[in-house]
């Protein structure tokens, strides 16, 4: 069972002190000599921090701080997050960069250290963590038979038969690619591939100059490589031709996603990083939103509860098998996984032409062979909740095929059918 990370705030030694002297000598003798109070700032140990830049978290609009102001509550959720961002930083000479209101409320800044420690400490604000560095989860590229991970999921047990069934192919439903961007023109796509939002550069133009995208949505959609092969595909780009992003911009695309997607819908993260809990809140709020979310459990060969979102309870984390049903030797494991599905050796759709194809490993390419099987059950159950999407897929796995799975894993592997 997926272990949720642990949420703590704890009140800084000037905040102890302004109390203590509040109740002594009064508080405005203690004000003009005191420190301001500050708080921690979560999980600063963790991950490749971007020194300087901060994630802020607002609390519930409900909460006496926000819902206190009349005219705020008449404006839209978007617009009251963008005016407690402008007030909140207005002491620091700062405004957001990144503002989200509907998986997360909050925003990014540019802020010293200290700065974010005060404002972690403010009434309205429920934690601060830093900016980080996340990455997609692929491995160096490796060579195998083309398409062996669709025909694998099709069957229950090997050898392999050189062929690939599905019941449907999702021509109703709309997957949601939160990657590099995606190569829309590719042939792969015949049209059906199309630009969300690229929070890399600011615009509309979600195209991928990595390739990892691409490759993620031919196997969620592809023509040839793709499980739901009429699914329609929407790049949504928060990774760099690095294949490297910031979290502040990934959180912008989960809340793009939540506020933007047409139902039936399902999403696919192959992203991964250290455990935060703002990106576990953003992609829960993602979910709760009504989008079934599939995502990578890490290629650190460790316990997938230590990755964000992998150890987030409401996603669908998948490991990776290589063809002989093996666990592949990258892939994370334990009790944060759901299922594995093949990642090692996978071809897809390459980015560099609109006929190119490219191999790649990593539970990067795991994660969307379970996105295009969601997409198939959305799409002939398409009142299903993501619960009830998640249920049925567990309950079609192929139990007890993966080699050495890992300590704490379920040994289950996809099938799509139900």
């Amino acid at each position: 069972m997926k272990r949720p990370g642990p949420i703590r705030l704890v009140l800084g030694a000037g905040a102890a002190v302004l109390a203590v002297l509040g109740t002594t000598l009064g508080v405005a003798g203690a004000a003009d000599s005191d420190p301001a109070p500050s708080a921690e700032i979560r999980g600063a140990d963790r991950g490749e921090v971007i020194e300087g830049e901060y994630i802020v978290v607002l609390k519930d609009p409900g909460s006496a701080a926000r819902s206190a102001r009349p005219a705020a509550r008449a404006e839209s959720r978007a617009a009251v997050v963008r005016a407690e961002a402008k007030e909140l930083l207005g002491p620091y000479d700062a405004s957001a960069a990144h503002t989200y209101s509907a998986a997360l409320e909050g925003f990014s800044v540019k802020l010293s250290e200290e700065d974010a420690a005060e404002l972690a400490a403010d009434p309205s604000v429920a934690y601060v963590e830093p900016n980080r560095v996340e990455r997609g989860d692929d491995t160096p590229s490796a060579t195998a038979a083309p398409v062996w991970g669709l025909d694998r999921i099709d069957q229950r047990d090997l050898p392999l038969d050189g062929a690939y069934e599905a019941d449907g192919d999702a021509s109703d439903v709309t997957a949601y690619v939160i990657d590099s961007g995606i190569r829309i023109s590719h042939d792969e796509f015949e049209g059906r591939a199309s630009y969300g939002y690229n929070f890399v550069d600011g615009n509309t133009q979600a195209s991928d100059c990595h390739g990892h995208g691409t490759h993620v949505a031919g196997t969620v959609g592809g023509k040839t490589y793709g499980v739901a092969k009429k699914v329609k595909l929407v790049g949504v780009k928060v990774l760099n031709c690095e294949n490297s992003g910031a979290t502040d911009g990934i959180l912008a695309g989960y809340d793009w996603v939540a506020k933007n997607a047409k139902a039936p819908a399902v999403a696919n993260v192959s992203i991964g990083g250290s455990p935060t809990d703002a990106k576990d809140e953003a992609v829960r709020k993602l979910v709760e939103s009504g989008v079934t979310v599939t995502v990578s459990a890490g290629n650190k060969s460790t316990e997938a509860c230590e990755q964000s979102p992998a150890r987030e309870p409401s996603v669908i984390t998948v490991a990776s098998t290589t063809k002989d049903d093996e666990r592949s030797d990258f892939s994370n494991y334990g009790d944060c996984v759901d299922l594995f599905a093949p990642g090692s050796g996978v071809q897809s759709a390459g980015h560099s032409s609109d006929t190119a194809n490219a191999t790649m490993n990593g539970t990067s390419m795991a994660a969307p062979h379970v996105t295009g099987v969601t997409a198939l059950y959305v799409s002939a159950n398409p009142e299903a909740t993501p619960a009830e999407v998640t249920e049925a897929l567990l309950a079609a796995v192929s139990k007890d095929k993966v080699k050495q799975p890992g300590s704490g894993s379920p040994n289950r592997l996809l099938y799509n059918r139900f």
